[in-house]
């Protein structure tokens, strides 16, 4: 740090420093040495190196041209395979360069940061690696997938919450049609596997905890807060991107669709049935509700939010159209019951397991969900 302050000095000792630290010498043992740690967690030192390294390059560099500024970033990192997206599985090299970018470029503003999202898309190709990974088979080009995931995350989304994160993952989303943005999105935040791989087929044949899905829900509900402030993005954009979602690489286990807009809340989870509605998909809404009661019980989360959100739905529909929707909501109930208990005898499933235990978590949520339905609507009506 105290040679970064140093450098400020003057333009002649700035000069100086400058070309110290651009010699390949200096820059193999500050930086080339050092940025690669093969496992989790980042060490504490290394941060603390990445962050002074931010400062001195910040301070040194302050009366260069934004493009040079950022030529010198990639003159020194251009040389590393990880930051060509190349044999990146296991380092975590660009936690290190997130810390150095953050400092670098605090308090420069929205332009320059547009510059620096294309320098960055130009120093690693990323544009095109995104390509190939959304249009490709899911899974297929995993350590791919996981270069991708571990570049924009930690050097970008994960370094500037909120707004920051906003900006560039909007930067990131633009370029691609609305389907392969809800690739994109599990890409970047979809729930990963025991060995660390995107869980394409884990999300589509099996439960994903809460911490799973944590991630996917909280980026969805930023740009979902920030529509106002969009040109790209509008409610119907985002009810697109979701549809295609939750159906990729094939329709996901309910539970998942339930548990993601459980994490959700209410305002994305409302326009999603409302507009699921809207166009006429009763079934496929009463299905998702009662999905998403059973999550309720089972994750322990307040069944009067269910019934808030219900009673909400039913406030955009006249007394008819309100009586037709509460009937295929218990006919629902009556379905998904008989699915299950198809299936725990079909396949003698005994107390305990899977399937008997979601059988039970049903009953229990129906009855719990009936009762505060029930009490909720006695209170309306006093």
């Amino acid at each position: 740090m105290e040679i970064s302050v140093f450098s400020t000095a003057s333009k002649a000792i700035g000069n100086s420093i400058l070309g110290y630290v651009s010699s390949p010498a200096w820059m193999n043992k500050m930086i080339t040495q050092s940025i690669h740690h093969p496992t989790p967690p980042y060490p504490h030192d290394n941060i603390k190196h990445y962050n002074a390294l931010g400062w001195l390059f910040k301070r040194c560099t302050q009366l260069l041209p934004t493009e040079d500024r950022l030529t010198l970033i990639s003159s020194t990192f251009s040389q590393m395979p990880c930051f060509k997206l190349e044999e990146s599985a296991g380092c975590l090299g660009f936690y290190g360069y997130g810390v150095f970018l953050k400092t670098m470029i605090s308090g420069w503003g929205e332009v320059e940061w547009h510059r620096v999202f294309n320098f960055l898309c130009s120093f690693t190709n990323l544009l095109p690696k995104i390509k190939m990974a959304v249009t490709g088979t899911p899974g297929v080009s995993c350590s791919l997938e996981l270069q991708l995931r571990l570049f924009c995350r930690q050097v970008l989304l994960d370094r500037w919450p909120g707004k920051g994160t906003l900006f560039w993952l909007t930067r990131i989303l633009k370029p691609w049609p609305m389907v392969l943005q809800a690739r994109l999105l599990f890409i970047l935040y979809g729930p990963l596997m025991p060995d660390g791989t995107l869980a394409w087929q884990g999300i589509v044949e099996r439960e994903m905890s809460h911490s799973a899905l944590w991630h996917m829900a909280s980026v969805i509900v930023l740009l979902y807060s920030n529509l106002d402030h969009l040109t790209d993005w509008t409610t119907d954009t985002m009810q697109t991107i979701l549809e295609e979602l939750i159906v990729f690489p094939e329709v996901w286990h309910m539970e998942n669709v339930a548990r993601l807009f459980v994490l959700c809340g209410d305002t994305v989870c409302y326009s999603f049935l409302a507009n699921k509605l809207h166009n006429g998909q009763l079934l496929e809404v009463s299905r998702l509700i009662v999905h998403i009661i059973l999550v309720c019980e089972k994750n322990g989360y307040s069944m009067n939010w269910v019934v808030r959100m219900v009673h909400q739905v039913c406030q955009g529909f006249n007394t008819a159209e309100r009586f037709a929707f509460i009937q295929r909501l218990e006919d629902m109930f009556s379905e998904v019951t008989m699915e299950l208990i198809e299936i725990v005898t079909a396949g003698n499933h005994h107390e305990g397991t899977g399937p008997f235990q979601t059988l039970r978590s049903l009953l229990q949520s129906s009855a719990h969900f009936h009762a505060k339905f029930l009490l909720h609507m006695f209170l309306q009506n006093e």
